[in-house]
């Protein structure tokens, strides 16, 4: 069984109220718990939150009725891991039966395609790791034009090979880390602390998908952009 989870907290400092925020046409949480209730491959879903009025907004479209989110994992400093851990619990408990990979999606990634979901699950079930997560080859590289100040408050690149790195194409590939998908090992998320104690592989989708709704100026950006997708331009 798979359980498709989507976490939504009721404050946000950068865009307040932002999750049940209407773009394109439907509160932004719906992109992706719509995504999750359609999915083939998908049998149940949770979302954990401590927004009243998006949890009985998702449980009247058919998610599980856990509960609102302890008040310790409503916080801006709550990890992710924690709630990831309370809501497959909570899940397990409502379902009677346990689930055999946990399926995040972010709320505020709503740029994904089916495909992504159907492909991260693709390469959790034929490699086995503890988790994949979804990233993007990264605009800026730290072997070739990210920069920090030294001791002395001179500029040095982030992270040194012998010789340098002078060209963009010489750097060796770093990802950013998305919010489009990730899929968990129930074992691995109950057992660990943190995401990267075990073997966490990439799912690669490509940068135009790995926007995430942080700041107010981003809602319109995103709003365009999901128009393209929509159009078949993206």
């Amino acid at each position: 069984m798979i359980l498709g989870h989507i976490g939504v907290r009721k404050g946000s400092k950068g865009v307040p109220g932002k999750n049940f925020r209407m773009i394109q046409g439907k509160p932004l949480v719906d992109w992706s718990l719509d995504m999750l209730f359609a999915h083939p491959q998908v049998d149940a879903v949770v979302v954990s939150t401590d927004d009243e009025e998006i949890y009985a907004h998702a449980v009247a479209k058919g998610a599980l009725d856990i509960g609102l989110r302890p008040a310790a994992l409503a916080t801006d400093t709550a990890p992710k891991w924690g709630v990831w851990q309370h809501a497959l619990e909570a899940s397990e408990q409502a379902l009677g039966q346990k689930v055999s990979a946990f399926l995040d999606l972010d709320c505020t990634n709503p740029l994904r395609v089916p495909d992504d979901i159907t492909g991260a699950l693709s390469l959790f079930e034929s490699d086995k790791p503890d988790m994949v997560m979804s990233v993007c080859e990264a605009r800026k590289n730290p072997y070739f034009n990210l920069v920090e100040p030294d001791e002395t408050g001179a500029l040095q690149v982030s992270k040194v090979l012998p010789g340098g790195v002078w060209a963009r194409q010489s750097a060796p590939k770093v990802y950013e880390h998305v919010g489009c998908v990730y899929v968990v090992a129930p074992e691995y998320l109950y057992s660990a602390k943190t995401i990267y104690e075990g073997r966490v592989l990439p799912f690669e989708i490509p940068s135009i998908r790995g926007f995430d709704i942080d700041e107010p100026h981003d809602f319109g950006l995103v709003q365009y952009l999901l128009g393209e997708l929509n159009a078949g331009r993206l």
